[in-house]
């Protein structure tokens, strides 16, 4: 039996035909984590172009070149931060906050405000700045290991970079 329907560009993508001319995205891990390794390796996946930007010489991730000090690699990209226990996230956000990513986000709960804040503020980032932070970032599905919390961030990039609204409301 031979099926007819118009064509469906997301039915092309099931049979293996996925649309042409999508814009390429940039995606970039801060700081090596379990999670960003998920990003990465899933981010690749999903026709990002993966970077892992880990300021620390002493960190990283087996088989993962890292990026040590911001550059262009940052300008267009999707900016996650995969840690907000590290110290050094004042600095960091501050100098990702300088430069043109699309998009930069950090991991954390929504039930409480997040460390990124004082430490900018307490740098003199201005708090129209703080706020181009994103946090909580991922599609709200309860995430809660590495690879859920990567595949819920992924989710939440595929659907603006097809000007879907996701579903980032907590």
């Amino acid at each position: 039996m031979t099926h007819s329907h118009d064509e469906d560009p997301a039915c092309e993508a099931a049979h293996g035909h996925p649309p042409q001319g999508r814009d390429e995205r940039r995606l970039v891990a801060v700081f090596a984590s379990p999670v960003a390794e998920c990003l990465l390796r899933f981010g690749a996946e999903l026709g990002f172009t993966p970077v892992l930007f880990e300021p620390d010489p002493a960190r990283g991730l087996a088989g993962v070149r890292a990026e040590r000090r911001a550059g262009g690699f940052l300008d267009g990209a999707d900016v996650v931060l995969t840690d907000h226990h590290r110290p050094e996230i004042g600095p960091v956000l501050r100098e990702l906050l300088k430069t043109s990513a699309r998009w930069i986000g950090i991991m954390g709960s929504a039930r409480h405000t997040g460390p990124h804040v004082k430490a900018l503020a307490e740098l003199g980032v201005p708090e129209e700045e703080i706020a181009r932070v994103r946090r909580p970032i991922g599609l709200n599905i309860g995430s809660q290991t590495p690879p859920e919390i990567a595949l819920a961030t992924l989710a939440g990039l595929i659907a603006d970079r097809n000007g879907r609204p996701g579903g980032f409301t907590f």
